[in-house]
Order: structure tokens, then C-alpha cells, then sequence
């Protein structure tokens, strides 16, 4: 059985709700959400179970009901829902999703997130996303594309805690401006981070500002201009060297590709301007 239950929070004063709803328009406004989500493997009727166990939730953050396309003994997949759609100044996400020993979970989302421009205050926004797996778990973390809009300003870190034995696949794909609508990335400042552990001991670190002001963004040594680009990480492969080889193999030679692996985790990256082609390297 699952257990539905709100996150605990303290008592308000008026001004205190004001803040915390998002009603304020200065320096100070902020609208704040987190979804913490647990899934357990179970035995039912001889039959081992994925169940998701923990919902807790506060804000405009929620999950659909769990569904098993391969059937009740596959994969629980579940959709993250954020009704607003997008980020705006002062909106503050944190989203938390363990899996235990033995549980198989897909966690994606309904539609591509978007990243608003910033308000006259530049307040900016954060999503925080913290992912564990124990050993003997999978998650597989696929959620559509982020696009970014012009004058967006905000911070993302996803975090990512596994333990000796737990596989973990995921990805992350952010598309800058919108030139369907002739609308560039020329203002903003956007910073990404990604942690990866096994066993509380970093196996991947990574920091990127994205700040079209900066030499780094046009450089060749850097951005290069790209709008669009993407980065899918694996872990616990049974064979990485064939794993790579393999994809290798299968995709069209490019310079907005390449795959490496190092100390247990398999990265491919795509760098270039069209969402579709970041796409069909992913997939």
C-alpha cells in the first residue's frame, strides 16, 4: 500500500504563507515544491513486485498512478507532473526518488519542462534532483527535454547516491532559445551541475555555466554556440567496453557526439543545434 502523506511543514504567519505561495512579485518571491518518492520490491503471489511505497509531497508537484506495460512483474513507470509547466523567478523544485534492493523503476515526464525568462528583479529559479538506488535496484531516469528561454536565469543539480550493485541509466537534454520563433539565447545565466557516488565516494563531477556573455559560450574550447546539447550516463553494465563499441557501431560518425566510460560509468554526450539529432543519439 502506498502512503500518501504531505510533507510536514511549520506553522506560518500570514506573511510567512505569502512567501512561501509565491504571491510576492519583488527580490524575495519564491514558490517552493518537493515530491519525495520511494519504491520497494515486494512479493505478491510468488511474484516479485515493484511498488512505489513513499509519495510526500508539497506544492505543485505530484506523480501520476504507477503503470507496468511489461506487465505487472516489469518495470514500474511512473510521470512526474509539475501542472505549471515551466520555471519561473523564485520557483524552487526538489525532487527525491529512492529504489530498493531488488525494485525496477522508470521515472519520465509528460512533456519537455521550460525554463522562463527571468522577472524584472532577476530572481532565479532552482530545481534540485536527488536520485538513490540500492545495491540490486534500477532506475531509469528519463524525462523529456528542458528548453531554456532567453533572460532565463536559475541553477539545476542532479545528485545521484548508488550503492555497490545498483544500476542506474538516465539522461539530460537542454535545448537554449527558441529559433522556431526567431528567439535566441542571448541574455541569462543558467548553471548545471551533476554528483555521481558509489558508496558516498565520487565517480563523476561536473559543473557547467551557460551564460551567453561569456567567451566560453562561442568558443570552440567551450560551447561553440551550440544550442542544443545532451549528456546519457549508465551505470553497473555487465560489459562497458561492449557496450560502447556496440554504439559506436551504430551511430553515424560525427563531430557532436562521443562516448567515453571511466571508473564504472558510461557517458554519452551530444553537442550541437537540433533537438531531434540530440534525440536519436539518446535513443
Amino acid at each position: 500500500m502506498t502512503a500518501y502523506e504531505p510533507i510536514t511543514t511549520r506553522a506560518t504567519n500570514a506573511a510567512d504563507a505569502s512567501h512561501d505561495s509565491g504571491h510576492r512579485f519583488d527580490a524575495g518571491r519564491r514558490w517552493a515544491a518537493t515530491l519525495d518518492l520511494a519504491f520497494d520490491a515486494r512479493q505478491e503471489q510468488g511474484a516479485q513486485v515493484t511498488r512505489m511505497t513513499r509519495t510526500r509531497f508539497k506544492g505543485p508537484l505530484r506523480v501520476q498512478r504507477p503503470f507496468y506495460p511489461e506487465g505487472k512483474t516489469g518495470c514500474c513507470h511512473v510521470y512526474l507532473l509539475h501542472p505549471p509547466g515551466g520555471l519561473v523567478s523564485g520557483d524552487a523544485l526538489n525532487i527525491n526518488v529512492s529504489v530498493g534492493s531488488g525494485a525496477h523503476t522508470l521515472v519520465t515526464t509528460p512533456a519537455a519542462a521550460k525554463l522562463y525568462k527571468a522577472d524584472r528583479n532577476g530572481v532565479a529559479w532552482a530545481q534540485h534532483t536527488h536520485l538513490n538506488v540500492a545495491n540490486g535496484g534500477v532506475l531509469e531516469y528519463l524525462p523529456q527535454e528542458t528548453l531554456g528561454f532567453n533572460g532565463s536565469r536559475g541553477e539545476q543539480t542532479t545528485t545521484i547516491d548508488l550503492e555497490t550493485g545498483a544500476k542506474c541509466l538516465g539522461w539530460e537534454i537542454l535545448a537554449l532559445g527558441r529559433p522556431a520563433s526567431n528567439l535566441p539565447f542571448v541574455t541569462g545565466h543558467m548553471e548545471q551541475r551533476f554528483t555521481l557516488n558509489m558508496d558516498g565516494k565520487p565517480l563523476w563531477l561536473e559543473r557547467q555555466l551557460l551564460d551567453p556573455s561569456h567567451a566560453r559560450f562561442q568558443g570552440k574550447w567551450g560551447q561553440g554556440g551550440a544550442t542544443v546539447q545532451a549528456t546519457l550516463w549508465v551505470v553497473g553494465l555487465d560489459d562497458e567496453a561492449g557496450a560502447v563499441e556496440a554504439i559506436r557501431e551504430q551511430l553515424t560518425t560525427s563531430a557532436q557526439w562521443a562516448i567515453t566510460r571511466r571508473r564504472g560509468v558510461v557517458l554519452l554526450r551530444y553537442q550541437g543545434n537540433e533537438r531531434n539529432e540530440a534525440w536519436d543519439v539518446c535513443l
